[in-house]
């Protein structure tokens, strides 16, 4: 797996797979393969998840959609590609290429869809391919808000289509180990929890207003955000795959509070059995760029959670310290997990602990591994909309704590605050402004 963190033909009639294009030598039909069409071709989507789809011999990526014109073109011709070195004629050219999702999910000849669109499209897309009758892998963080969350979740519970959250994190042998020695009792009783993420620059002077670049349809690109001037920090650069600058501003995304805070954090949930619940009780602070900064999502901030069962979860944004890092503490000694780096424990026997086969244990493999199983097998996936609704509202709480600087009591089954009524209006609504409270 690569780990990198931080896509005008519209067709109803099912897509038919020409036999050449079988992968491994054949040996899946087409027939028995899963359409997928992505939605979104930006860094994420063309540096890492179209590029494991071609791996799977029982995947076939037939479709790709983009509101930006280059991209898309970009899109089709490595798709096309792709499957061109499996064809034994060295030719294909059969992926579609939409601007609009919604004659993507029109196509019934697409089983499932791939989002990687910006985070303030998550939701609003995932419920139309759902509708659509979609099995739907939707990058994190999942939502902007917890209400949309609760409803995105729902739409899933009752439709009985496949969800996959889509974090790696889970499929990262150090944090997946890390998870089944906490699991499984090699630390004792979990005490504490504690995770960081690194630090983001987000200085952006004030930025004047620019024409919109002719590949890009940017009345749509805003879809359900506040309308606003064009700026390249508001999207992102012209004819570029480096990250966009709408991954700083609270119309489109919280920031690396959920950002790389999704994944740390459902590593944590998961540790702690969490993963379908949350906190009781969050407090924390933090601080945004100056009132003239473009870029406006928190640049500081330390939370501190404690649920049910007495755990605490301290989170907070790395300066000098770890880069990307989960710890848990028991009272016979901790694992601690670092992005790209080897597990470590203490004492250092927990290391050597082996898993046994009548203990608590999960199937290791790739995100995109365990969303295609489920829809092959119509079954669960590991990390489904409730669990990426559920890791999404942890971090959403902790922008919603610093944003009022108060203690907050959380009641996880309403999903409600119950000591303070101000609060309970950012479950409804997106922090779009650090000077909204």
């Amino acid at each position: 797996m690569t780990h990198s963190r931080r896509q005008f033909l519209f067709g109803i009639a099912p897509i038919v797979l020409p036999s050449t294009v079988l992968g491994r030598d054949g040996a899946v039909a087409p027939s028995d393969r899963v359409t997928v069409g992505m939605i979104g071709m930006g860094r994420q989507a063309a540096q890492v998840n179209v590029v494991q789809f071609f791996g799977m011999p029982e995947v076939q990526v037939v479709a790709v959609c983009d509101v930006d014109a280059w991209r898309l073109e970009n899109a089709k011709k490595q798709v096309d590609k792709a499957y061109a070195r499996k064809a034994t004629s060295g030719l294909y050219k059969g992926c579609l290429a939409y601007k609009d999702f919604r004659e993507l999910l029109a196509n019934r000849g697409i089983d499932a869809v791939m989002i990687s669109a910006p985070d303030h499209w998550h939701v609003p897309i995932s419920m139309e391919a759902i509708k659509a009758g979609k099995d739907v892998s939707c990058e994190k963080p999942l939502t902007r808000s917890i209400a949309e969350g609760r409803q995105l979740s729902n739409l899933v519970t009752k439709s009985r289509r496949i969800f996959r959250t889509d974090s790696e994190f889970r499929s990262l042998k150090n944090f997946y180990d890390a998870v089944e020695l906490v699991r499984n009792g090699r630390i004792g009783k979990l005490r504490v929890i504690r995770t960081g993420v690194p630090f983001d620059e987000v200085s952006c002077p004030g930025q004047p207003e620019m024409p919109v670049p002719p590949e890009l349809d940017y009345e749509e690109w805003q879809g359900p955000a506040p309308r606003a001037p064009y700026t390249e920090k508001r999207v992102h650069l012209p004819h570029s795959y480096e990250r966009g600058g709408w991954m700083r501003h609270l119309y489109y995304c919280d920031g690396m509070i959920s950002n790389w805070g999704y994944h740390l954090n459902d590593i944590a949930q998961w540790g702690n059995e969490t993963d379908r619940t949350g906190p009781v009780e969050i407090e924390g602070h933090g601080e945004w760029p100056p009132a003239e900064n473009f870029w406006n999502v928190p640049i500081t901030f330390e939370i501190n959670y404690r649920y049910a069962n007495g755990v605490r979860l301290i989170y907070k944004l790395n300066y000098k310290e770890e880069d990307a890092y989960v710890k848990f503490e028991g009272e016979d000694g901790w694992v601690y997990a670092e992005y790209e780096r080897p597990l470590k424990a203490q004492p250092d026997t927990i290391l050597r602990s082996e898993i046994k086969d009548s203990e608590i244990h999960f199937p290791f493999k790739s995100d995109k591994q365990d969303f295609i199983d489920a829809v092959r097998a119509r079954g669960h996936t590991l990390e489904d909309a409730e669990v990426g609704h559920r890791t999404t509202s942890l971090c959403l709480l902790g922008h919603i704590a610093i944003l009022l600087g108060k203690r907050l009591e959380w009641d996880p089954v309403s999903e409600r605050f119950t000591n303070n009524e101000e609060a309970n209006r950012w479950v409804n609504n997106r922090i779009l402004n650090p000077r909204q409270a």
